[in-house]
C-alpha cells in the first residue's frame, strides 16, 4: 500500500514549525488528565468509597508527569539507544527529532516523579500508580500514530497485504509496526483496564490496574518486536535475527507486573 504522506508538521506560526509528535505528546496528556479526573471523581470505584486524590491534586501533578516523560523520555531514548551519538556530538541530546523518546525511559521518570508526589502529598502510593496505569494507554495511542506519520520505527519487511512503503524505509513494503502498536499498547490494553476499573472495582485492589497495565505493555511491545525493524544504531543483539532492545527493555516488565498483580490479590485476600 502506498504510504499516505501526511506532513509532519501540522501547522506553523511564523517559523515556528508545531509537528504531529508534539500534538500527539499534548494529546495523550491533556485526554489522559481528563480521563484521570472522571476516576478520580468516582467514589464508588476506590477502597472505603473514598477517592484517594482529588481533582485539585490531580490538576497539579500533571505538571509533574509531564517532566517526568519529557525528561525520562529523552535520558531513556540516549542511554539505551543513542549513547555513541550523543557522545560524539552532545547537542544531539537535545534533538528529540534525532531519534525521539524512549517509552522505558519515560516510564521511569512517570514513576519517579509518582513517587514524589504521592510521598509529598501524603497520597497512596499504589493508588497514584493505578490511576495513572489506567490512563498511559491513552497516551500510548497518540505516540503510535504520530510514529506513523512520521513514517518512523516502521516494521520489517513484508508481503503482506496491509503493508507501506515508507519513504525513508527504502522501496520495500513493511510491516506498519506503529498501528500494531497502536492498536494493542492503546486501543486493547486501554479497553482491558477501563473494564477491569468500571465493570470489577480493580482500583479497590491497590496495585491490580497497575499490575495488568505493566504486564499487558510488556506482553504487547515484545510481540509488536517480532515485527518491528530494530533500531539501525543497535540491530539485533547477541548475534540473533530477532531480538531487539525493546525485548530486553520489556521482559523484566513481564516479572515485575506478575509481581504486582500477585501482590495487590494476597494484600486484598488478607484484609478480606
Amino acid at each position: 500500500m502506498p504510504f499516505p504522506n501526511i506532513d509532519p508538521i501540522a501547522f506553523s506560526i511564523g517559523p515556528i514549525a508545531i509537528h504531529w509528535y508534539g500534538l500527539a505528546y499534548v494529546a495523550g496528556i491533556m485526554l489522559g488528565w481528563y480521563y484521570a479526573r472522571l476516576i478520580a471523581g468516582n467514589d464508588a470505584l476506590w477502597p472505603g468509597n473514598a477517592s484517594p486524590i482529588s481533582k485539585t491534586q490531580l490538576d497539579d501533578f500533571i505538571v509533574w508527569v509531564a517532566l517526568g516523560i519529557v525528561l525520562g523520555g529523552r535520558i531513556g531514548y540516549i542511554l539505551f539507544y543513542d549513547m555513541p551519538a550523543v557522545i560524539e556530538s552532545p547537542i544531539r541530546a537535545i534533538q528529540i527529532w534525532n531519534g525521539g523518546m524512549s517509552f522505558h525511559g519515560g516510564l521511569t521518570g512517570t514513576t519517579i516523579a509518582m513517587i514524589i508526589f504521592a510521598r509529598r502529598n501524603g497520597i497512596p502510593l499504589w493508588s497514584l500508580f493505578d490511576i495513572v496505569s489506567a490512563v498511559v494507554p491513552i497516551g500510548l495511542f497518540c505516540g503510535r500514530i504520530a510514529n506513523f506519520i512520521n513514517g518512523e520505527l516502521w516494521g520489517r519487511l513484508t508481503d503482506v497485504p496491509w503493508a507501506f512503503v515508507f519513504p525513508n524505509g527504502g522501496p520495500f513494503a513493511r510491516h506498519p509496526s506503529q498501528l500494531y502498536e497502536a492498536g494493542l499498547e492503546g486501543i486493547v490494553l486501554l479497553s482491558v483496564l477501563t473494564i477491569l476499573i468500571f465493570a470489577f472495582r480493580a482500583l479497590k485492589t491497590p496495585g491490580l490496574v497497575t499490575g495488568v497495565f505493566v504486564c499487558g505493555y510488556a506482553l504487547s511491545r515484545i510481540f509488536v518486536e517480532f515485527f518491528r525493524e530494530p533500531d539501525a544504531q543497535l540491530g539485533y543483539l547477541l548475534g540473533t535475527n530477532w531480538l531487539t532492545m525493546g525485548m530486553v527493555l520489556s521482559s523484566p516488565m513481564v516479572l515485575l507486573g506478575l509481581w504486582a498483580i500477585l501482590r495487590a490479590r494476597s494484600r486484598a485476600a488478607l484484609q478480606s
